[in-house]
């Protein structure tokens, strides 16, 4: 059974990963969605280099295309589904701080929503 994948939309629409998607050139999308469509079929058990643990249920998809790196963050659930809060191009040995605690903030915040939703 396959996975959902989902983009995270903050309060006003915006979905940040989505538009990060939009502003790559065309191949590096092709490869990008090459790993989203593993993530939908393998859910946590995409192993790495395509996927790793970052702590809790946050996992990153790793994306190489040529030497550009970029880094996917994702909240997998008992649904069967992962959010995508939060992208970025990786330029540094570990994930940035500041690119985590933002994927935390938006998947707490998201889950805030869906707990008021019930």
């Amino acid at each position: 059974m396959a996975w959902l994948v989902e983009f995270y939309e903050d309060v006003g629409g915006g979905r940040a990963v989505e538009e990060f998607l939009e502003a790559l050139p065309a191949g590096h999308v092709g490869k990008v969605l090459q790993v989203l469509q593993m993530l939908e079929e393998r859910g946590p058990h995409l192993p790495f280099p395509y996927s790793s643990q970052i702590e809790g249920r946050l996992h990153e998809l790793r994306v190489h295309y040529g030497r550009t790196l970029y880094r996917i963050l994702c909240d997998g659930d008992t649904q069967r589904t992962f959010v995508l809060p939060h992208a970025f191009e990786k330029r540094t040995q570990a994930a940035p701080a500041e690119d985590v605690a933002l994927a935390r903030k938006r998947m707490s915040r998201d889950q805030e929503i869906k707990g008021g939703k019930k």
